[in-house]
């Protein structure tokens, strides 16, 4: 495959990403590639799928959504990255990669979307009704259970409350960008994104209904069932 390094604008930080095409012949169709919470373009899924789909004649666009990994830096002292994401902006990034592709000539791409990127992928799904189809890899459920710790133990863990509570006061005290620790995984979180976690992911079992293209959902035989539903 070829590859290109692409940078994508934003209204406030750039996107940085990867664009992957068949080698030698022109590209069938396109994929969309949303990553997990705090990954990024260059591991996991976006990173092992591209030359899998290349070799099927496919282009692909793995891209870093500004949600990307849990804290970086750009070019400034200026921090950035999972700590600080909103979902009205990963929602936003996922437009502009999808508009960058169409400028390509790829109108309607697929969209494969791995955790915290699948929940996110069914509602730019449902916005976008001639995706023509729509992978879930290891998806949670959104909605009010995407603060859930389960039985694992992630995000708050056990102290769901405090935390919470935490995050409303250092809003409150117009602190929102503060850190505070996670029991779970992210480790770090600021104030306002902790509330924007369990407030505002799309729910995917709300949204089913509304997806009107075919869906592969994918879930591996360890993870739990109501956490990732399939």
């Amino acid at each position: 495959m070829r590859t290109q390094l692409v940078t994508l604008p934003t209204d406030t930080i750039p996107l940085e990403g990867a664009f992957h095409e068949p080698d030698g012949v022109k590209a069938a169709g396109a994929v969309l590639l949303f990553h997990g919470n705090t990954m990024n373009f260059y591991v996991g899924p976006s990173r092992f799928l591209p030359p899998a789909l290349t070799h099927l004649g496919l282009a692909c666009l793995a891209f870093n959504r500004r949600g990307h990994d849990i804290l970086s830096t750009r070019n400034s002292r200026q921090s950035e990255g999972g700590a600080f994401q909103f979902t009205r902006e990963a929602m936003a990034d996922n437009r502009i990669a999808a508009e960058w592709l169409k400028a390509r000539g790829y109108p309607a791409p697929v969209v494969i979307g791995h955790s915290n990127g699948g929940m996110l992928g069914t509602q730019h799904v449902v916005d976008h009704p001639h995706t023509p189809a729509l992978v879930l890899l290891s998806a949670g459920r959104g909605g009010k259970n995407a603060g859930s710790g389960g039985k694992e133990g992630l995000f708050a863990g056990d102290r769901m409350i405090d935390l919470t509570a935490q995050a409303r006061a250092l809003v409150e005290a117009g602190r929102g960008r503060e850190l505070m620790f996670m029991p779970g995984w992210w480790y770090v979180i600021s104030a306002e994104s902790f509330l924007d976690r369990i407030e505002s992911v799309p729910d995917t079992i709300a949204l089913a209904p509304k997806i009107k293209c075919p869906v592969l959902c994918v879930r591996g035989d360890q993870e739990d069932a109501e956490r990732y539903p399939a």
